[in-house]
């Protein structure tokens, strides 16, 4: 418990529900955006726009050639998981060009997932860089798309350069079981972190 009475994770001292900010972050077609709109307990807030030959060259669509649309903002939904503990789910834009927007996104996050296309290992660099310069914890989910090779976690590990204390874990951003194990994934390693914070006082 903190001085406000709060487990960080669960609920407070007097009964009631905690609401938690995560982020969904990854590279271009990574599958943030599908992912929320499945795990949503609420028909989930999308800024989707149409892909247009002007973004040629601009967004690469190496793996993604049928990718029409693309957050140009934000994604938004929500996910209880139980009756003491409420995700606001913010997905982040993948392109470079709307990275600007990230720093506003992740102020009172307390922890992210980042997305991973094994197909596009690097997609995901800049996502993974930013949690670690924001001091953001999360955990990685490696998105298993149709023509996905399956490659062992620790390989995946050693290519992203992910610590050991940081769970990786696969899932189909398309299913809402999938996804939430992801979410739930995320909550016990805050809690383990939270634990240890802790102790180490």
């Amino acid at each position: 418990m903190d001085s406000k009475g709060f487990d960080r994770l669960g609920r407070d001292a007097s009964g009631g529900t905690r609401s938690v900010k995560i982020m969904i972050a990854g590279g271009f077609g990574t599958g943030k955006t599908t992912m929320v709109g499945s795990v949503s307990d609420i028909k989930p807030l999308t800024t989707e726009e149409t892909l247009t030959q002007a973004s040629a060259g601009v967004d690469p669509l190496i793996g993604v050639t049928d990718k029409t649309q693309t957050t140009v903002s934000l994604d938004f939904g929500k996910i209880g998981l139980n009756d003491s503990l409420v995700l606001y789910l913010f997905g982040t834009p993948g392109q470079e060009r709307f990275w600007f927007l990230w720093n506003g996104l992740f102020k009172g996050a307390l922890g992210a997932v980042v997305l991973v296309d094994t197909r596009r290992l690097a997609s995901s660099f800049r996502a993974i860089e930013e949690m670690e310069r924001q001091d953001v914890p999360f955990v990685v989910a490696l998105n298993v798309f149709p023509d996905s090779r399956t490659y062992p976690v620790e390989e995946i590990r050693d290519a992203l350069d992910i610590p050991a204390h940081i769970p990786v874990v696969s899932f189909d951003a398309r299913d809402r079981a999938s996804s939430r194990d992801v979410l739930v994934a995320l909550v016990h390693h805050l809690k383990e972190r939270s634990a240890v914070a802790v102790e180490s006082r």
